[in-house]
C-alpha cells in the first residue's frame, strides 16, 4: 500500500522537535541550581555530625 512506504521511515519522515521552555523556567532552573552549588553552612555540617554521633 502506498501509505505503508511513509510509515516505514521513507524520506517524508518528520522529526519531533522539543518545543523551547519558558522563559520563567529557564530562570528558574538557573535558580535552583544556584542553590545546591552552595556550600553547606558550618552551623549544619556541625548540627550532622552532633545528630551522626548520638547513635
Amino acid at each position: 500500500m502506498a501509505g505503508d512506504k511513509d510509515k516505514k521511515g521513507g524520506s517524508g519522515k518528520v522529526q519531533a522537535t522539543k518545543p523551547r521552555d519558558p522563559e520563567w523556567a529557564t530562570g528558574l532552573k538557573r535558580l535552583y541550581d544556584s542553590v545546591v552549588e552552595e556550600p553547606l553552612p558550618d552551623s549544619f555540617k556541625d548540627l550532622l555530625s552532633k545528630l551522626d554521633s548520638t547513635d
